[in-house]
């Protein structure tokens, strides 16, 4: 796909991330996904490789959501799936992405940066942040459990 401008910057960026998530996770069998491999944990979305994608996929949609609903829409968050194979996983990476993407056919450059604070969204969280924000933040989700599976891999499995 040809995009443009920041918009397409960072769409590209964020289906470049997911693409290597992908990648990480394509190898690893049904039968490890499912497995605990952090036992310690309090984290209920980190205790397997299930988990953590299954986290990661919801926040995908969270945070195309809540740039949808910042656009006056009214979208409600889809229910967590615990999926049992990698397949449905790699499925799931790729309609977040063609969902976000869709959503992101409504936003021009210049809305990305919102610097007055009233006029961010309010996440979940308690953090503000404007379009451009909440995407970096987006990427940098996919890529943090990336490193936490590429670890579970090479430790664990």
């Amino acid at each position: 796909m040809n995009r443009q401008g920041a918009v397409g910057a960072l769409l590209d960026i964020y289906e470049q991330t997911i693409s290597d998530l992908k990648n990480v996770i394509k190898d690893i069998s049904d039968n490890d996904l499912t497995k605990i491999l952090d036992k310690k944990t309090t984290n209920e979305d980190c205790r397997s490789i299930q988990t953590i994608l299954t986290h990661v996929v919801s926040s995908g949609y969270s945070y195309a959501i809540s740039i949808h609903n910042y656009k006056e829409n009214n979208v409600e968050r889809p229910e967590k799936i615990l999926r049992l194979t990698i397949a449905e996983y790699l499925n799931d990476l790729t309609d977040v992405f063609a969902f976000t993407e869709n959503v992101f056919k409504e936003i021009k450059d210049d809305e990305l940066e919102q610097p007055v604070n009233s006029l961010k969204m309010q996440t979940s969280w308690g953090q503000c942040y404007d379009i451009e924000q909440i995407t970096e933040h987006a990427i940098v989700h996919i890529l943090r459990h990336k490193r936490q599976i590429e670890r579970m891999k090479r430790d664990k499995l």
